[in-house]
C-alpha cells in the first residue's frame, strides 16, 4: 500500500508530460506502478488501491486460514486485465527497455527480467508475489519466482552496472529510512526452510538494503541520484485498509513528483 505514494510521483510525472527516461527499472508492486506511467495512463492505479486492493476478495483472512492466499493476486490480476487492463502497445511503442526485478527461487538471485508485451503481466504478478502471503511461486519459463523485494529491493547498484549517470529512485521509505531486523525476517527464514538459497537471499536482504540506501546518499563520482520519497513520519502500513490514508499519501506523491521534476531539470542545469 505505501507504494501509492509512487504512484502519485508518476501519475504528476504524466500531467507535465515528463518522462526523460532512457530505461525503467522496476522491483514488486513498484513495477506495476511504472508500468502504467509507460502505458500512459494516469488515475488507473490509484484506482487499483482504492478500489481492487481494498476488496474483501483481495486481502482475506478467510482464504488464508482455508489455505488460499492472504493476498489473492491470481483474482487480482484477472480482475485488473478484464477491467482496467495495462496499454501494452503503448508501453513498448518507444522501444525503450523495462526490467522487473524478480527473485529467483532456486538460486536466491535478483534476475532483471526484460519484458515485453507478451510476458509483461505474468513477470508484474510474479514480482509482486510476496511469500507467505501469496502462497506458492509464480513460473516464468519453467522456472519458479517470488517478490524482487526478496534479493534486490531497491536496484541502483544494478542500475549503475548498466552505465547509469543520472538516475531517479522513487522509494516508499523516507529517505534516511534505514531498514533493521525484525520478526519478518526471522519468519522469512522459517518459511524457507526448504528453499536453502532463498532464505539465504532473505536473511542477507536488510544489509542489502541498506547498502543501496548508502549508495543513493553518496553515489560514484560523476553520477546523479535523484531521490524521491515520503516525508518522515508516513502513517500508511503495508497492508493498510485505510483509503483515506491511502489518497493523502497519493497526494504526497503528486506534491513530490513536482519536486522531482525541478531537481530534475536543475541538475541539467549545472
Amino acid at each position: 500500500m505505501r507504494n501509492v505514494f509512487a504512484a502519485g510521483v508518476l501519475d504528476r510525472f504524466l500531467a507535465q508530460g515528463f518522462d526523460p527516461f532512457d530505461l525503467c527499472m522496476g522491483v514488486s508492486s513498484g513495477a506495476g506502478n511504472l508500468a502504467a506511467f509507460m502505458a500512459g495512463m494516469p488515475g488507473r492505479n490509484l484506482l487499483i488501491y482504492t478500489s481492487y486492493f481494498l476488496d474483501p476478495e483481495f486481502i482475506s483472512v478467510r482464504k488464508f486460514l482455508r489455505g488460499g492466499h492472504l493476498m489473492d493476486l491470481d483474482w487480482m490480476w484477472e480482475k485488473t486485465i478484464a477491467d482496467v487492463r495495462l496499454d501494452l502497445k503503448t508501453i513498448y511503442s518507444r522501444g525503450r527497455p523495462f526490467l522487473v526485478c524478480l527473485t529467483d527461487v532456486d538460486t536466491g538471485q535478483a534476475v532483471y527480467k526484460p519484458t515485453r508485451a507478451g510476458n509483461l503481466e505474468a513477470v508484474l504478478k510474479a514480482s509482486s508475489a510476496l511469500p507467505v502471503i501469496y502462497r506458492g511461486f509464480p513460473r516464468i519459463d519453467g522456472r519458479p519466482y517470488t517478490d524482487g523485494g526478496i534479493s534486490d529491493p531497491l536496484p541502483v547498484k544494478t542500475a549503475l552496472a548498466l552505465g547509469g549517470k543520472k538516475i531517479m529512485v522513487i522509494r516508499s521509505r523516507p529517505a534516511a529510512y534505514m531498514k533493521k531486523e525484525a520478526m519478518t525476517q526471522a519468519l522469512l527464514r522459517l518459511a524457507f526452510a526448504k528453499y536453502p538459497a532463498l532464505a539465504g537471499a532473505a536473511a542477507s536482504r536488510v544489509d542489502r538494503y541498506n547498502a543501496a540506501v548508502k549508495t543513493i546518499q553518496y553515489p560514484p563520482k560523476g553520477v546523479d541520484i535523484i531521490q524521491v520519497s515520503p516525508p518522515d513520519g508516513l502513517d500508511l502500513g503495508r497492508l493498510s485498509r485505510n483509503r483515506g490514508r491511502i489518497l493523502s499519501t497519493y497526494l504526497l506523491g503528486k506534491a513530490a513528483g513536482d519536486k522531482a521534476i525541478l531537481d530534475w531539470q536543475q541538475g541539467e542545469d549545472k
